[in-house]
């Protein structure tokens, strides 16, 4: 009787673990869809070469290019920790402050390319700059939800509540930072390579 309890809690278990995993990836998809129409429309509207102003990507974009990547590279390690039994709050907390590191220095770019007067708004407006903020700042909407899971996940590895046979969390954060990352490398190479040009 007992076993065919457990047999049970371990189907719903699965279950849940699954259903929670299959959403994640729902929400993925239907990020790569919003962000592939902005792409779409942004190689539309660039034929208008009337106003479209051509411009240089900050080096701060590429700084926080290399440190997102490190952040990811960072989060590979977290299952080898487990199965040492060692603590990955010092790892979760080194992603977050590479998160925050992302965060600033895409502010600064934002503040470089106003200081070339490239706009969002206003006269000297155009379709390239207008572009590149949507873009740059629906994706650090996005990485917000990443720090915010990676928030969550710290305050329970202080807690030691992770462990081989239960982090389910750690993977769902992981998944989701790791797509971020590959989510920024194809803006970052689209706007390097074709929106400037």
């Amino acid at each position: 009787m007992s076993i065919a309890i457990n047999n049970k809690e371990n189907l719903d278990v699965q279950k849940i673990i699954s259903s929670k995993k299959q959403s994640l990836w729902i929400a993925m998809g239907s990020m790569v869809m919003f962000f592939g129409g902005l792409l779409s429309a942004l190689i539309i509207e660039k034929a208008d070469i009337n106003n479209w102003q051509a411009f240089v990507l900050p080096n701060s974009f590429t700084y926080s290019t290399i440190i997102i990547v490190f952040s990811s590279l960072l989060f590979l390690f977290y299952k080898k920790r487990l199965k040492q039994n060692k603590s990955v709050f010092w790892l979760l907390f080194s992603i977050f402050i590479c998160g925050i590191g992302f965060t600033f220095l895409q502010m600064q770019g934002w503040q470089y390319l106003l200081n070339q007067d490239i706009k969002f708004v206003g006269p000297k407006w155009n379709k390239g700059g207008g572009f590149l903020y949507v873009l740059t700042l629906m994706h650090m909407l996005h990485l917000f939800g990443g720090m915010i899971a990676i928030l969550v996940t710290m305050f329970k590895a202080k807690r030691n509540l992770y462990c081989m046979k239960n982090y389910l969390g750690l993977e769902l954060a992981s998944t989701y930072w790791h797509f971020l990352t590959i989510l920024w490398l194809v803006l970052f190479f689209f706007l390097k390579s074709y929106m400037t040009g």
